[in-house]
C-alpha cells in the first residue's frame, strides 16, 4: 500500500471554486486519484502508463455515454 499521507493533491481549474471534481496526485512512479468530496475515502493508483492510456481513452471519448 502506498503512503498519501503528504501528498500534493491538484484539481483541474476548469473545475472553478466548487468541490465536485477529481483530485490528482503524482507519487514516485504511480498517480493517485481521488473524489475532492471525499479526500478521506477511497483512492485509485495507477502507474503511469496505465494513467496516460486511461487519459487518451477519456480524451477519444471511449468512456462517453451512449444511448
Amino acid at each position: 500500500m502506498t503512503d498519501l499521507t503528504n501528498v500534493l493533491w491538484h484539481k483541474s481549474s476548469l473545475s472553478g471554486s466548487g468541490n465536485n471534481c477529481v483530485e490528482v496526485a503524482s507519487v514516485p512512479g504511480l498517480v493517485a486519484v481521488r473524489d475532492s468530496k471525499d479526500p478521506g475515502g477511497a483512492t485509485l493508483v495507477f502507474s503511469p502508463r496505465d494513467w496516460t492510456a486511461f487519459l487518451g481513452r477519456v480524451k477519444t471519448g471511449d468512456f462517453d455515454a451512449r444511448p
